[in-house]
């Protein structure tokens, strides 16, 4: 639990399993989900939002099984304040070392009329609802959603009633994104100050970056007196995203001089998960992204190439080992062996076991006879690729692609389609379209192709291509990922990719299954 006492530190709440997995999208598998908060305990996260166990059987197993195997970090479960989801947040996080139940509820005067209830109405749930929380747990945080957007007086009044009812934190959420850092300091300061009981418990702020002033507003809170900062991985969220828990460790380690406060977090660890989160996510960091967007240690002008050969830091306010970057370089090739590989892999993050190098070290030699130079984003791509093997229903066995300036492209595959395999020809408009018709005729389907997306993974001609689709079938949506050298066999095999997880989700929520999908209508 936080130490109201140490004033000096700043707690890190990493809700990348749950607000994070709110992104249109970014839906993490079981295991994706073991793996991210087991990442996220050894780098020191205080407080891991596991996620919203009443919304589903497949997250109330995954917070449950976080719950169970966390070793340092608090497990939080989410909940309305409702006593149902409640108690399924408490069965879930229960058997954690250190459980924490998480409830909110909407406070402002829009979100107040989603239940319809009047300001006493909702100041008497909050009571019994953190109440019956406090009850069961120890460990309580309330939320007042879209706080700045709600009127002063009832939101102290309700911060005072949750606090006598037994939450020791205090949860200040931007729900939209709509405030400016000075504002975000000032309600922070104004609570502390004027709410009795205020200054026995821990503040957090919950930033969204609607306007791009997230991390702006996490600080500016700090320096208010918050002292817990709720953030995601690469700022992964719904809409623009929420605060990156990477810019706001990062800004307090570098700017301490100015920021005197502390978080545990190990920051050579960024980096590594870093790229699991957006390679379980679908979602790329975008080049420019602060801390850990791949321009943000390259430099390109004359000026700034010299002034980092004569000295680091004159274009450098961190170094790139700070966040457990290595520098990429040339070391691997057909010659290189499975200790090398195996050495090299466990620089950049990836563990792995004896079947499961010997499955990569194929596809790695694959590789280099196809490609002269293998640089560490080369791998780190043929690890995207391989994630999904072994357990896929739509598998591609071959692809023949015809396409130029006379005539339609033509594209010849061969699936297996559960253990059958067919073949076919279709033509399109250029080769992908060919190809992505191919595999229309054998895996009918009805979807919406939301997303196809390109990126080169190194530079060259003989560079590999990242490629992520993303697909929409009656609101669910899946990503696709794969990478090779062949752009359109990587985009055919990140096609099947996303069908294959759409499968699973078709299963899940077909009739007779237990998805228990939750909504704010459902509150009475």
């Amino acid at each position: 639990m936080t130490n109201i006492s140490d004033k000096d530190r700043v707690w890190i709440f990493d809700t990348t399993l749950r607000d994070g997995e709110q992104s249109p999208g970014a839906t993490m598998t079981y295991s994706e989900k073991l793996e991210i908060a087991g990442l996220l305990d050894d780098m020191g996260v205080d407080i891991i939002e596991a996620g919203f166990p009443i919304a589903s059987e497949g997250d109330f197993k995954a917070v449950s099984d976080i719950a169970k195997n966390s070793k340092d970090s608090v497990i939080c479960g989410l909940s309305r304040a409702m006593f149902g989801d409640i108690d399924r947040a408490w069965d879930a996080i229960k058997h954690a070392r250190q459980p924490r139940i998480h409830t909110f509820i909407g406070t402002s005067p829009l979100h107040r009329a989603i239940p319809d209830l009047t300001m006493d109405e909702m100041a008497e749930r909050i009571h019994d609802t953190v109440t019956h929380a406090r009850n069961l747990c120890e460990d309580v945080q309330w939320s007042p959603m879209d706080a700045t957007r709600t009127e002063w007086d009832y939101l102290a009044r309700v911060v005072e009633i949750a606090i006598k009812a037994g939450a020791s934190t205090i949860n200040i959420p931007d729900t939209v994104g709509y405030t400016a850092p000075n504002e975000s300091a000032e309600l922070i300061r104004r609570l502390i100050a004027e709410v009795p009981g205020a200054d026995e418990v821990i503040f957090a702020t919950h930033c969204h970056n609607d306007l791009g002033l997230a991390t702006a507003n996490s600080l500016a809170s700090v320096e208010g007196g918050a002292r817990q900062i709720e953030c995601t991985i690469n700022g992964l969220g719904e809409r623009a995203g929420n605060t990156a828990l990477e810019e706001v460790v990062m800004a307090l380690k570098v700017r301490n001089d100015i920021m005197p406060w502390t978080t545990g977090i190990d920051t050579t660890k960024i980096m590594n998960i870093s790229r699991r989160v957006a390679t379980v996510s679908g979602f790329e960091v975008q080049f420019n992204k602060a801390i850990v967007g791949k321009n943000a240690f390259a430099h390109e002008s004359g000026i700034h190439q010299d002034g980092m050969l004569k000295n680091a830091e004159t274009f450098e306010i961190m170094r790139p080992e700070d966040v457990g970057l290595t520098e990429t370089n040339i070391v691997m090739g057909k010659h290189s062996g499975r200790a090398a590989l195996r050495s090299k892999l466990g620089d950049l993050g990836f563990d792995l076991g004896d079947n499961q190098l010997k499955d990569v070290f194929v596809r790695f030699k694959e590789l280099a006879d196809r490609k002269k130079e293998i640089y560490d984003d080369d791998l780190i791509a043929l690890m995207k690729t391989g994630e999904d093997a072994g357990s896929d229903r739509l598998k591609l066995k071959s692809l023949q692609v015809v396409c130029g300036t006379n005539g339609p492209a033509k594209a010849e595959l061969v699936m297996e389609v559960d253990g059958i395999e067919s073949s076919t020809i279709q033509t399109g408009d250029g080769p992908v379209d060919a190809s992505f018709n191919a595999v229309k005729a054998l895996f009918p389907h009805n979807t919406r192709l939301q997303l196809y997306q390109v990126n080169a993974v190194t530079e060259g001609t003989d560079a590999q291509a990242t490629v992520s689709v993303r697909m929409e079938e009656d609101g669910r949506i899946v990503m696709g990922q794969s990478a090779d050298t062949d752009t359109v066999v990587a985009s055919v095999r990140a096609y099947v990719n996303a069908l294959n997880r759409l499968i699973v989700k078709r299963e899940k929520t077909a009739p007779g299954n237990d998805t228990r999908e939750v909504s704010y209508k459902d509150v009475s």
